[in-house]
């Protein structure tokens, strides 16, 4: 399975000592040298399992640029580069775009639910409020709640 990834699921599984679970859930995670920039800027090493490609297709993340920031719009392109199976992706203009352009979409609290139904988490409650408390990640209630039904954990 090909996984490209945005900054930010990275950053918050690094913030609360799970990014394992990436690689857990996909083997290799690759990102684009955006992305590692912007990691390497708050964590002094990456994850072994990050496989770092330059984007080809400069053109293509300039015009993406007005819209989104520099890891985004190259995540966005070398999903495309390397025909990704997902965008590891939370960012919503960055979503919405990438789906219009075929793309598909995992949020890091999908991957979550995944990492759950493959038991390599004993509570996505308890993860979830994790990355709320050290990573500053917001979830919507509604989406909070759909999740944790489907994880078994709802009521």
């Amino acid at each position: 399975m090909i996984v490209i990834s945005d900054t930010t699921a990275i950053t918050s599984l690094l913030k609360i000592n799970r990014v394992s679970l990436l690689q857990e859930l996909f083997g290799a995670v690759n990102v684009p040298e955006a992305v590692r920039d912007e990691l390497l800027k708050y964590h002094s090493e990456l994850p072994p399992f990050l496989q770092v490609h330059a984007v080809a297709n400069r053109a293509a993340v300039t015009v993406l640029l007005p819209e989104l920031d520099q890891g985004e719009a190259e995540a966005i392109v070398l999903a495309e580069d390397l025909r990704a199976d997902a965008l590891l992706i939370d960012e919503k203009r960055g979503r919405e775009i990438a789906q219009h352009r075929g793309l598909r979409c995992l949020g890091l609290a999908g991957a979550l639910l995944m990492a759950k139904q493959n038991q390599l988490i004993p509570s996505l409650t308890l993860t979830l409020a994790a990355l709320e408390r050290e990573a500053n990640f917001y979830l919507d209630e509604n989406l909070r709640k759909v999740l944790l039904m489907r994880a078994n954990e709802g009521t």
